[in-house]
């Protein structure tokens, strides 16, 4: 590794130098921390005692080389800080990492598992006229494995039950909730300690290879979360590496996040190094098909907060991650939680934009189910709600998400949410609001049991109630999903020509209709939230209903084998019941 470039915050892969490197029969340990008095290492392979690092000048990198030392041994840093005091620390670049609430780093070899996914990783893409429909994860709750004490899958065990599930529902890619180590359960991976380590929940580096391997055989795409804003605050971890406030911000002000833990200093180019480095390692050595950057409105504007302005220096570490690693990885997909107004984020960073392929339309979210539990009686006055999204589509690459945020701490799983006097109602709207969800313009993703049509909020302590899975909503979603991903009028998402509005009734304020356009295929959407029936007509003469949120098999009335079509001598119509939707191929 070039030294100046580190310094200078050029570096993509210092996790090739930083960390445990095998070779032969020895390792080779090297570690930054450029205000440290000493430093040792300690481990199975010298009995807990120390081998002492050796700085290189006054660089700040220390290195030692230990003979003997083997793959699968538990190591630590001991610290010597210029204040007297000696604390461990696990490996910032360490591979991996013991269970919690062990906190050592595990003598790993990167390169132990060899893909064989060449065909997959040569063709994937991330164009934005391609069917993306992700399923968000938390892999330790989706399902529990009995026969484990904690109840956690192993990555490669839990693939047999993962990837037929995935292709049943027509989902092209799985979201998973971050994988990177991190102490605390309850936090579900958002305060790291191991930045480079999968977590040891489910197994070891090898074993996540191996599934995300076999997501690509099937046709699958892996996308991780990642999380380059903070980091937890255990003693053990980047905290005051060196004695010094090394990876965080030196004033609690803007050093301590709204979590509660500590906000990355982006300002300083080793730190820039040691994020985008992480977020290479996961592409490079896992081959994951791209991240989901957590929080990304706390590297825009000073503690995400717009009134206090622009952060320059965090801004300028984003643009410049983004650009190396589109430069690395052109077909990954780099996506953006920001809930933020700042133009430009899907826009390459060579045209001035912050360099994404895409961005959460949380405002969307939002304003789409603050709709959803309004009376029917008052959605006339909120009519805008669901038109707004409409105006401003084409201004982003934006995908639509209803993720995990959405279903815990009170806030109620999506058909709670729903406005209803009863279940029926309940589940009519919820089918009308995702077929609304998925003939919109824009990518989609939902966290795991929405497909289900769950009426109880996620925990991370317990799985899924798979009693949903034989319901009829979820033949629904299944159905909706498929629909999705074989028709290209739906993948046509960010031109204007793709979208249109259709004539709709000034009486009828909850009625909703639209068109979507690709190169070979006219689709109509009419959606009714209205708590009465309706006819639509017919945007041309001869359409043909390709689902319908009514049909008996998904809960509803209306029977499969008949047009639902009204006839008159001036026009034809679709019937619409109360809360339904309809999804019609223009021939």
């Amino acid at each position: 590794m070039d030294k100046q470039d580190f310094f200078a915050g050029n570096v993509f892969d210092a996790w090739r130098w930083f960390g445990a490197h095998i070779k032969d029969q020895s390792v080779t340990f090297r570690v930054f921390a450029p205000n440290a008095a000493k430093i040792t290492v300690t481990g199975a392979f010298n009995d807990w005692k120390e081998d002492e690092l050796t700085q290189d000048g006054r660089s700040g990198f220390w290195a030692v080389t230990v003979p003997d030392a083997q793959p699968g041994q538990f190591y630590k840093y001991r610290i010597y800080t210029r204040s007297g005091a000696v604390v461990e620390h696990c490996d910032p670049y360490g591979f991996a990492m013991e269970l919690r609430p062990g906190c050592c780093s595990v003598i790993t070899d990167p390169d132990e598992y060899a893909f064989t996914d060449a065909d997959w990783m040569a063709a994937r893409t991330a164009a934005p006229d391609a069917p993306l429909n992700i399923y968000e994860l938390h892999l330790g709750s989706w399902k529990r494995n009995p026969a484990d004490e904690n109840g956690w899958y192993r990555y490669d065990e839990i693939a047999d039950l993962l990837i037929p599930y995935l292709l049943d529902n027509g989902f092209t890619h799985v979201e998973f909730l971050p994988l990177s180590e991190h102490p605390f359960d309850g936090s579900w991976g958002y305060q790291n300690t191991g930045f480079f380590a999968p977590t040891a929940r489910y197994g070891t580096p090898a074993q996540l290879k191996r599934l995300i391997n076999r997501l690509h055989h099937a046709g699958i795409g892996a996308i991780m979360d990642f999380v380059p804003v903070h980091f937890a605050v255990d003693s053990y971890g980047l905290v005051l590496f060196d004695g010094t406030p090394l990876y965080e911000y030196p004033h609690p002000d803007v050093g301590e996040s709204e979590w509660g833990s500590c906000n990355f200093i982006h300002s300083r180019r080793e730190v820039r190094c040691f994020l985008q480095s992480a977020a290479d390692y996961w592409l490079d050595q896992f081959h994951f098909d791209g991240l989901r950057m957590d929080a990304v409105s706390r590297l825009i504007y000073w503690q995400g907060d717009p009134a206090r302005g622009v952060n320059g220096d965090t801004l300028d570490f984003l643009k410049r991650m983004n650009d190396g690693l589109k430069a690395r990885h052109p077909s990954a997909l780099l996506i953006a939680e920001d809930s933020t107004a700042y133009p430009g984020v899907t826009r390459p960073v060579r045209d001035g934009g912050l360099g994404f392929d895409y961005k959460w339309d949380l405002g969307w979210m939002h304003d789409t189910l603050t709709y959803m539990q309004t009376p029917p009686d008052e959605r006339a006055e909120r009519r805008g709600q669901l038109l707004f999204s409409m105006q401003y589509f084409s201004n982003e690459h934006y995908l639509l998400p209803l993720s995990h945020d959405e279903v815990v701490h009170g806030k109620a799983a999506i058909v709670q949410k729903m406005w209803g006097a009863d279940l029926t109602d309940k589940y009519a709207q919820a089918r009308a609001f995702y077929l609304y969800m998925f003939a919109h313009p824009g990518k989609k993703l939902n966290f795991m049991g929405n497909e289900l049509g769950l009426r109880v909020e996620w925990s991370e302590s317990a799985e899924l109630d798979w009693t949903y899975a034989d319901g009829m909503f979820h033949t629904f979603f299944r159905a909706l999903s498929q629909t999705y991903r074989d028709h290209p009028a739906l993948h046509a998402d960010y031109e204007s020509g793709s979208f249109r509005w259709l004539d709709t009734d000034e009486d009828a304020p909850c009625v909703f209709a639209w068109e979507r356009r690709g190169e070979t295929e006219r689709l109509a959407a009419v959606c009714n939230f209205a708590d009465k029936p309706c006819a639509f007509p017919l945007p041309a003469s001869d359409c043909t209903v390709l689902l319908h949120t009514d049909w008996e098999r998904f809960g509803g009335v209306e029977k499969e084998n008949t047009r639902s079509f009204i006839e008159n001598p001036d026009e034809i119509s679709i019937k619409l019941d109360k809360f339904s939707a309809v999804l019609l191929k223009i021939e």
